[in-house]
């Protein structure tokens, strides 16, 4: 074989070679991303634990708004804390209470599990612990708008009960002023009667 073909070969195994490297770089992003823990010997591997691809297909299913399949889903979560409590099925019942737009969604208490699952990270995978610290975060920032929307609904019920009452007031001011020109147009009403009555009488006398 001359130099020109062993280079064009070299060339061509270097070539594999890269793409080989490239095609194994992107599986681990791609296993890290649906939870899969790559070979590395620091790492911890727990046994069980569940993919991030199942809890998102869970929030999918809950956000889709079938109330039958929200109920169902709840159900399920909290009987799994109840039955099997750990830090895989209190991550899950958490995510389901820090998903909006169903009845037994409850950002206070998604909040303090998180907490508490973020507490034990030993026992969780990446994947697990990202999807904890973007809902903690996420229902923390809800909370403070909810109170802020209440705080804001509060102000304006109390903007509206003022007017109400300052309404209320001038109807009550305008009635009484009304009550006082009755009184008053049928005193002047009575005394012209009066008037009449007597120069009536003088006429009739004359």
């Amino acid at each position: 074989m001359d130099k020109c073909s062993r280079k064009k070969q070299l060339q061509r195994i270097a070539a594999m070679g890269v793409i080989l490297a490239m095609v194994g770089g992107c599986t681990q992003t791609s296993d890290w991303l649906k939870g899969r823990r790559t070979a590395k010997p620091s790492d911890t591997i727990i046994l069980g634990a569940p993919e991030a691809d199942s809890y998102l297909k869970e929030l999918s299913d809950l956000a889709g708004g079938d109330p039958a399949r929200q109920a169902e889903i709840y159900a399920d979560a909290e009987s799994g804390v109840v039955l099997t409590p750990g830090p895989n099925t209190e991550l899950r019942f958490a995510l389901v209470l820090a998903t909006p737009g169903h009845a037994e969604s409850d950002a206070e208490k998604a909040q303090s599990m998180l907490r508490e699952v973020l507490a034990q990270s030993q026992l969780l995978t990446p994947a697990e612990i990202s999807l904890a610290t973007i809902h903690l975060n996420n229902v923390e920032r809800l909370i403070v708008a909810n109170a802020e929307a209440r705080r804001l609904r509060q102000s304006n019920s109390r903007a509206a009960t003022t007017e109400e009452r300052a309404v209320s007031q001038r109807l009550a001011s305008v009635e009484a002023e009304n009550r006082r020109l009755r009184l008053e147009l049928e005193a002047a009403e009575d005394k012209l009667e009066a008037i009449t009555s007597i120069e009536r009488s003088i006429r009739e006398q004359e």
